[in-house]
């Protein structure tokens, strides 16, 4: 997608491995792994921004939501993403991004009150001064689609 930004749910090691980062690595080519390289581990609930590679957005976003190595996120980390990411769109002037919500699949998170956190978070800081202008939900089943909905339309009213 032609973005400012692609959204990384990363480990704080910043290691490329399997799901959305492992796409990301596919498609945007060596060249961020090389960049994360140079940057190292981050803390959980921290962000690293690299360049997007092949990709067709300027920038990939690394938030680091949960520890390399099997150490699965929390709903606390999970937060900390929210404000991590939308902190390092901030810096980088980012207009608009795209934002894979998998945290709570892959990561085993399925509770429908985390997600519906998380899109209040990220809906709430919309009415926040920002750079910010668009971000794309990436929603990978139905019941996501449901909370993503139900939170926005709470917001919205």
């Amino acid at each position: 997608m032609d973005v400012d930004a692609i959204v990384n749910a990363a480990n704080n090691d910043l290691l490329l491995g399997r799901g959305v980062a492992g796409a990301i690595a596919r498609k945007g080519g060596e060249s961020i792994q090389k960049e994360c390289n140079e940057i190292g581990s981050i803390p959980v609930g921290f962000a690293a921004i690299t360049g997007a590679g092949n990709l067709k957005a300027r920038f990939v976003i690394h938030a680091a939501s949960m520890g390399l190595g099997g150490i699965r996120t929390t709903a606390k980390n999970a937060a900390d993403f929210n404000s991590a990411f939308l902190a390092a769109c901030g810096g980088e002037g980012v207009e608009d991004n795209r934002v894979p919500c998998d945290r709570h699949g892959s990561f085993r998170i399925s509770d429908a009150a985390v997600r519906g956190d998380y899109a209040e978070r990220v809906g709430g800081a919309s009415s926040q001064e920002t750079s910010l202008e668009t971000i794309y939900f990436v929603l990978f089943d139905e019941a996501s689609r449901e909370v993503f909905a139900a939170t926005f339309g709470r917001l919205s009213s």
